[in-house]
């Protein structure tokens, strides 16, 4: 693949000939077209197919939230792929028949925002989930008003609750209601603090597993 300019085809989008012309990460590139015949990948090349595919069903669900949390984009990679990256490389566990997100290594938010100190998690009635941490205000970098985000994801059935500016900081702890339809699933529960504009996030922390009342 090659990217240009300037040329005398000029930018262009489609095929021309054995050239293909697209716009890619903000750059005019070009290719050759495929060749045809019978392909068949490697023994790694599926791996890795099945290890992007197992984050990505993961992620893609909370797409909003590592979106905006997770740090700053990177040359041309964006907050979304860093975390797909991140997540290929160190929270995946190989299971037989393929591979299996290792919960304990998620991260929802990557930042140099201070984040929750001795953050405790118990299930209460009606579908209550009790977060609460340390008020660790002044130290470093963290302020009263930070403000809490936290994702439950129940691997059962796949379904995430986000909740967003749901506290601060300050008030040492919050009351997540789960719908009644979760009643009885277990939960894998992160947290973590942003400032109020949203701009700056803590790398986030893993609150446990707990079985929904």
């Amino acid at each position: 693949m090659a990217t240009f300019e300037k040329g005398i085809l000029g930018g262009f989008s489609g095929k021309v000939g054995n050239v293909v012309g697209a716009r890619w990460r903000g750059k005019n590139v070009m290719r050759s077209l495929p060749q045809r015949g019978n392909y068949t990948p490697t023994e790694e090349q599926l791996l890795q197919r099945e290890r992007f595919k197992t984050v990505i069903r993961f992620l893609n669900p909370i797409k909003s939230v590592v979106s905006k949390y997770y740090g700053k984009k990177q040359g041309d990679k964006s907050p979304y792929n860093l975390a797909t990256s991140y997540h290929m490389k160190e929270a995946l566990i190989e299971v037989l028949g393929g591979f299996e997100i290792d919960f304990a290594k998620v991260l929802i938010s990557k930042g140099d925002l201070r984040g929750l100190e001795r953050p405790t998690l118990a299930a209460a009635a009606n579908q209550v989930l009790d977060l609460g941490w340390v008020d660790n205000s002044g130290q470093g970098n963290a302020n009263p008003l930070d403000q809490l985000v936290a994702v439950v994801f129940a691997p059962a059935t796949q379904l995430y609750q986000i909740f967003e500016f749901v506290g601060t900081r300050e008030e040492t702890a919050v009351q997540l209601t789960l719908p009644a339809f979760m009643a009885g699933q277990e939960v894998q529960v992160w947290a973590t603090f942003v400032v109020e504009t949203g701009k700056l996030a803590a790398v986030s922390t893993y609150l446990g597993v707990v079985t929904v009342l």
